[in-house]
């Protein structure tokens, strides 16, 4: 697996590269499936100049039959961004509550966008806390942004792409949602249990500790060599609408897998077609 760019900062060089004169643009993303709103926790307190962006409404479309979180329309998101104050090809670091989940979702959003100076603050809001670093609950202003936003900067399945790499025999199609979900035992948001055919069990547990940090690249390659991902062989993630996924593309890039594909879609938009194969089992 080769090299690639990094995609996290801890919470002390963050804390240095705010105090320069031209810091970087910082998106406060934290995002619950289910419970209170983000906004909350951003309006109780958050890093000093941080935006508020919301995941359901900025940085994704509105949910049916492409999923719970399809791909966002891009002039939309171009004046979500813009409206945060986005600037193109200036750094941006997005964090969320500490799982690193809408975070990573966030991350790559801007990347699929054509945003390469993106990074996610490792162990999110949490993190900065712990450091005894500056919480603010000012509401900034920040001047429009001028990002463009070029769609398809980072791979892309669809339903046919997902189904034709899980059934790869030199693919791997990375199911990361929990093990009883894969096996069809329990489904809590979707109608039809089970998984893609020939798609792979690694639940998102396998990959990144439990506080929501990232572990050294040499382990995430044997975690995901364990599960069959091969040096040279295609390799893509889904969960339940694309935002846990979001989490394994994120640390296949640290893995040394830039080019892992994200089934954005992911099984909210498999079940959506009843048409479509059903497995279950392990």
């Amino acid at each position: 697996m080769s090299g690639t760019e990094e995609p996290l900062v801890e919470a002390d060089r963050l804390a240095t590269e705010i105090d320069h004169a031209d810091p970087p643009t910082l998106l406060d993303v934290r995002w619950r499936l289910a419970g209170p709103p983000g906004r909350d926790d951003y309006a109780a307190g958050h890093l000093p100049g941080a935006v508020f962006v919301d995941l359901d409404t900025d940085l994704c479309g509105p949910p049916g039959a492409a999923g719970r979180h399809p791909l966002p329309d891009p002039a939309a998101l171009q004046a979500a961004l813009r409206a945060a104050g986005v600037r193109a090809g200036h750094p941006v670091v997005v964090y969320d509550g500490g799982d690193g989940l809408a975070a990573a979702r966030a991350w790559w959003t801007l990347r699929w966008a054509g945003h390469r100076p993106v990074r996610l603050l490792h162990g999110g809001f949490p993190a900065w806390v712990a450091a005894g670093l500056p919480v603010s609950t000012e509401v900034p202003a920040p001047a429009p942004g001028d990002v463009p936003v070029r769609p398809g900067e980072l791979p892309v399945l669809d339903t046919g792409a997902a189904a034709a790499l899980a059934a790869a025999d030199s693919g791997v199609l990375l199911d990361v949602r929990a093990g009883a979900r894969y096996r069809g035992e329990t489904e809590p948001i979707d109608p039809v249990a089970g998984h893609v055919p020939g798609a792979v069990s690694l639940p998102a547990g396998g990959y990144v500790d439990p506080d929501g940090r990232f572990p050294a690249a040499a382990v995430l390659r044997d975690r995901f060599a364990a599960a069959g991902v091969a040096d040279a062989a295609p390799v893509g993630a889904y969960c339940g609408s694309g935002v846990t996924a979001a989490q394994a593309v994120l640390a296949l890039h640290l893995a040394g897998r830039p080019d892992a594909a994200l089934y954005v879609g992911s099984w909210s938009n498999w079940v959506a077609d009843p048409s479509r194969p059903v497995a279950t089992g392990g």
